[in-house]
């Protein structure tokens, strides 16, 4: 949850660090810090402090430089400060070490140096790392054979950048966390993940899980954890550099926001031909899918919501039983999972330590196992045996939005692809369901050009303390992404509860000074919510429905009201119902001047159990 930059070659000004360091700043940001060697120097110079890498850069001097590491910090030992802050180092200040992950055997390593008179500084788990190097480099003389001893010895998930202040050469290691390297045409970057390096090369190679790379500034050499020398191709990425900018937008949250229906026209061009949904690389058989019985889905945060909208949509169309639970809780229950079994495991980032943990539990039972991510060549695309990729592009605000509505359209497809294998959907029942997942990019337009009045209504509601959201059916899961988005960036308590379990609890919150947004398209269970919305008007709760364009009933309950358009199939109510409720949270966020794309205490990228 941390981000890490290493870099080595032709000298360059020190902004280059930093402004590399910048690029990740969404994956943690409460302390920051750099090692580097300035040029025609053999003194490693360290500067970190508390708070955004935007101070950091005033302290820094214009070096040129040829050797440096950097880290942003999410803090998960040791409260945020200059001293938790990475680098840490040696009791030589001849190591310094950038560290993301957490090595969950440190309290017992701390204590063996310790006893061995080595003295520490800060709270971290990670000061233990260029210490422990330390010890055996005293044992063994080569840091590189002394690392492979270091790294054999640690327990939990770490990526890690470090140099050695008299050697020319950067040393990486990757274990359950994620670590690429950028081949520069005069040096090498390392770097938490792809788009950070993008700026400065499309030539990138992805470490595998259990490697220890050295890195100089002409060549570079990768082995595995037993001192195997490996050879990792480097590949391409096509991340353009417009991707990760904000460009004309306040925010990257509101830019991703409006990037949703161009998403969904590109993910429909990929999968469909119109006539029927195509999956030319999904490696599981017709005759698997005829026979399938039974779904596990596994997820966090927004991402268990795309996959819960999922379990209504399976269910529904492909008639198989569909179990779903958050990767932290599914990986420690005893899930009677089988080997004729599906595992569907969703991650924007395919580096979500609890649904690799989860993925690899399945593994072990032997089910199959389908990934829907974001990043292509992630720890999740290769540890399942298949997987569908959202092609999203890169989200940088931390709050998921265009990830949310990919998930849900490609498994919405995975669903008419299932049900049609299974034979409960014919040719034509499916080119009809497609006819109208086409036009969903086009309400979805209409949705955003539409915004003022949610703008008005958002300025009204910033007063509120307190948030109800509700749904029902498929609409439930939009309830809960719905109060998920809104206390992510806004910082308001908010819950999402199903609109017929109001009674049963929630019921008791509500007064006048509590604010309840009702998700009530215009679908089977309509009259259930005009029901609920009355029941919440009788109590004075103050309400913002988000209703069908051409709504006769609730429309005259409520004093205020968004509108999505109409459609035939209410089944795609959750693709149209995310922009307001995505939108809603960010203008109340903005009315409260929050930071929005770097909410506090939140990563984007949640690689530590």
């Amino acid at each position: 949850m941390c981000g890490i930059v290493g870099y080595i070659g032709e000298s360059k000004p020190i902004s280059f660090l930093v402004e590399t360091l910048e690029r990740l700043e969404y994956r943690g940001y409460d302390s920051c810090g750099v090692a580097y060697r300035p040029k025609n120097s053999l003194r490693i110079i360290l500067k970190k402090r508390r708070g955004k890498i935007e101070g950091l850069k005033k302290e820094l001097l214009s070096h040129q430089f040829d050797i440096g590491i950097a880290h942003t910090r999410w803090a998960t030992h040791g409260i945020p400060n200059r001293i938790n802050a990475h680098p840490h180092f040696d009791c030589q200040r001849h190591i310094f070490v950038v560290h993301n992950g957490i090595v969950e055997n440190y309290k017992e390593l701390k204590k063996f140096l310790l006893k061995r008179g080595h003295k520490f500084r800060s709270q971290t788990d990670t000061e233990i790392i260029p210490h422990l190097w330390e010890e055996y480099i005293k044992r063994r003389k080569n840091p590189l054979e002394a690392l492979f001893e270091v790294v054999n010895l640690l327990e939990g998930s770490f990526a890690i950048v470090a140099l050695v202040s008299s050697l020319d050469k950067i040393f990486v290691v990757r274990k359950d966390s994620p670590l690429s390297l950028g081949v520069l045409k005069e040096g090498f970057l390392v770097a938490s993940d792809i788009p950070a390096i993008s700026f400065s090369t499309k030539r990138v190679v992805n470490l595998a899980d259990r490697q220890v790379g050295v890195i100089s500034k002409s060549s570079w050499e990768v082995y595995d954890f037993h001192r195997r020398r490996r050879y990792p191709k480097v590949g391409k990425v096509e991340i353009s550099s417009q991707e990760v900018e904000k460009g004309k937008f306040a925010h990257f949250m509101l830019k991703e926001i409006f990037e949703q229906p161009q998403i969904l026209k590109s993910l429909y061009s990929l999968y469909t031909n119109r006539e029927e949904v195509k999956f030319k690389e999904l490696n599981l058989s017709k005759k698997y899918l005829r026979t399938l019985q039974r779904i596990f889905i596994f997820a966090c945060g927004t991402a268990f919501h795309a996959g819960f909208v999922g379990k209504y949509l399976l269910e529904k169309y492909a008639r198989v039983s569909v179990e779903i639970d958050v990767s932290s809780e599914a990986r420690y229950r005893s899930l009677p999972i089988r080997k004729e079994d599906l595992v569907i495991a969703i991650s924007q980032s395919g580096e979500t330590a609890d649904t690799l943990a989860s993925v690899r539990e399945a593994k072990s039972r032997g089910a199959k196992l389908l990934g829907i991510c974001n990043v292509l060549g992630s720890t999740l695309t290769r540890e399942v045996d298949t997987f569908i990729p959202t092609f999203a592009g890169p989200e940088i605000g931390v709050a998921s939005t265009k990830a949310y509505t990919a998930q849900v359209f490609v498994l919405f497809l995975f669903t008419i692809y299932l049900a049609k294998a299974k034979g409960f959907l014919t040719s034509l029942q499916e080119r009809e369901i497609l006819k109208e997942l086409r036009d969903v990019s086009r309400y979805q337009e209409k949705i955003l050009k539409e915004l003022d009045s949610l703008r008005r209504i958002a300025k009204k509601f910033s007063k509120f303390g307190c948030f109800l959201f509700l749904g029902r059916g498929i609409n439930y899961p939009s309830a809960l992404e719905g109060a998920l988005k809104l206390k992510e960036i806004s910082y308001i308590p908010a819950e999402g509860y199903p609109a017929g379990e109001m009674k049963h609890g929630p019921i008791a919150l509500i007064d006048e000074y509590r604010a309840v947004v009702c998700i009530a398209p215009q679908d089977s269970l309509y009259e259930k919510m005009v029901s609920n919305i009355c029941e919440i008007k009788a109590r004075k709760g103050k309400i913002l429905a988000i209703l069908t364009r051409g709504d006769k009933e609730i429309v005259s309950l409520v004093e205020e009201k968004v509108f999505v358009p109409k459609l035939n199939n209410q089944d795609l109510s959750p693709l149209l119902v995310a922009i307001p409720l995505q939108s809603f949270a960010y203008f109340v966020a903005k009315n409260l001047g929050c930071e929005i794309d770097q909410p506090r205490n939140l990563a984007k990228s949640v690689t530590v159990e």
